[in-house]
């Protein structure tokens, strides 16, 4: 006799057949504990009578399924795949053999045939990826680590925010910190002006491949190439270098990771809940971490080179500066304003030339004719808010949504027009003048008519 394994329904089966072949309950009591029909259960005793606890098993156990491919779907297969695609995907590979072969296989049994003939490993078994450790730099504002972190930093208490942090590459040292709506180029940009005020220039930034110190479309053939923050870097004689992965700089990632942790927790002990009290309160816990955590630098020379400009100069570099066209009219575009240049001497042979745009964080903004500025106005103020097909990264979404919350709440827009905008047509009551009606002409019924024949 061979060994039957018998699963835990097969077992409860048992139990009540037992019981209802010595009469112990009746048939109506193991309908309902088998939950079937009368004749199944006669069925169910009656093969349990005959063949014993064997017939509980299923007869399909251990033998192929029904809507299982022939071995030689699956010789041709795995052929096809050791010959052309072997160090292809199971998705790929599926759809090239439906395409080039004629070989229809669905993806999760392609899978698996891989896998049991060793060309395909699952994520499981798969080995990790190892990424080198880095040397650090020997010195200290030889290389500076720059990125933000958006994070719920004061938790339930206040808003969420991003942290933009400088660390050195030498000393793992925060040199710089502070908390701002989202990572912005203006964000960026004061920030830097703060670094650099405090420590000097060092010798290059290392950034990720964000939108503010990169640009990131192939397509783009216009200009330099250089964003804006790379733009104030070159004039400052400092170099960006961007990071191909996150792990290239693991030591933000990682800082940012221990800040998370603790300084999330510092703060609610403090009772710190808005990012204007955090960024008065971080510069001390900033120089406490670096007690903790900071690194002797291997050489100890510093790269810091003072500045040499004077500060209406590095406001001058540290801003968004741009160019923009003067129409007929004197005027030019920015930001969804008409900017109308004041009547001068100065500014009535600028038509058809370019002026210089100067734009701070704090809203000041300046325009500019070979360094001299240039008296304007606004011709439209109001246009100044966020359109219906405003473009916003991921990043900058949440200070955009608060952005347009805040002028919701400060004036309510006029309802738009619906109906015949266009005609501002009103209906009157009355039918316009048109054609005069055609005339009808008379008809005559031919039955009515009488002929001479007809009356005699």
């Amino acid at each position: 006799m061979g060994m039957h394994f018998m699963g835990e329904r097969e077992f409860s089966r048992l139990d009540v057949l037992l019981d209802l072949d010595c009469c112990r309950i009746s048939v109506a009591d193991a309908m309902q504990l088998l939950r079937l029909g009368r004749s199944q259960v006669f069925r169910l005793l009656a093969g349990f009578r005959r063949y014993g606890s064997a017939s509980l098993i299923s007869r399909r156990r251990g033998r192929p399924g029904n809507n299982q491919l022939p071995h030689a779907v699956r010789e041709l297969a795995m052929t096809l795949v050791r010959e052309h695609y072997a160090d292809f995907g199971p998705t790929l590979a599926a759809e090239k053999l439906v395409e080039c072969h004629g070989c229809r296989v669905s993806r999760e049994t392609l899978r698996q045939w891989m896998i049991a003939d060793g060309i395909w490993q699952d994520r499981a078994r798969r080995l990790p990826r190892v990424h080198q450790p880095r040397n650090r730099r020997e010195r200290l504002g030889e290389l500076v680590q720059i990125d933000g972190s958006k994070h719920w930093w004061f938790e339930d208490r206040g808003p969420q925010c991003t942290l933009i942090a400088f660390i050195d590459d030498a000393t793992s040292r925060i040199m710089h910190g502070c908390f701002v709506p989202s990572e912005s180029t203006f964000d960026y940009l004061r920030e830097t002006q703060a670094y650099i005020a405090e420590h000097g220039r060092p010798i290059a930034f290392y950034s990720d491949k964000h939108a503010v110190f990169r640009v990131n479309r192939a397509q783009s053939n216009k200009g330099d190439g250089m964003t804006q923050f790379t733009r104030a870097l070159h004039e400052l004689n400092v170099d960006l270098i961007c990071a191909n992965s996150p792990q290239a700089k693991g030591r933000i990632e990682r800082c940012f990771g221990t800040l998370q942790d603790r300084l999330v927790k510092e703060m609610r002990l403090e009772g710190i809940d808005t990012p204007e009290a955090g960024n008065a309160w971080l510069p001390g816990y900033i120089q406490r971490h670096n007690t903790r955590f900071a690194r002797t630098p291997a050489r100890p020379d510093n790269l810091h080179r003072a500045v040499t400009e004077t500060p209406d100069r590095l406001n001058d570099i540290l801003c968004w500066r741009d160019e923009r066209y003067v129409g007929q009219q004197l005027t030019f575009s920015y930001e969804r304003k008409r900017v109308m240049l004041e009547e001068t001497e100065v500014t009535r042979s600028l038509v058809g030339k370019y002026v210089d745009t100067y734009a701070w964080a704090d809203g000041r903004f300046d325009v500019r004719w070979k360094g001299h500025s240039l008296p304007y106005r606004v011709f439209d103020p109001d246009q100044q808010r966020i359109t219906h097909a405003a473009i916003t990264e991921n990043k900058h979404l949440g200070a955009t949504l608060a952005y347009a919350k805040a002028l919701q709440e400060a004036a309510s827009l006029p309802a738009p027009k619906i109906g015949k905008q266009r005609t501002r047509y009103q209906p009157t009551g009355r039918k316009p003048p048109g054609r005069p009606p055609l005339k009808v002409k008379p008809t005559f019924d031919r039955a009515a008519i009488v002929t001479p024949h007809a009356a005699e």
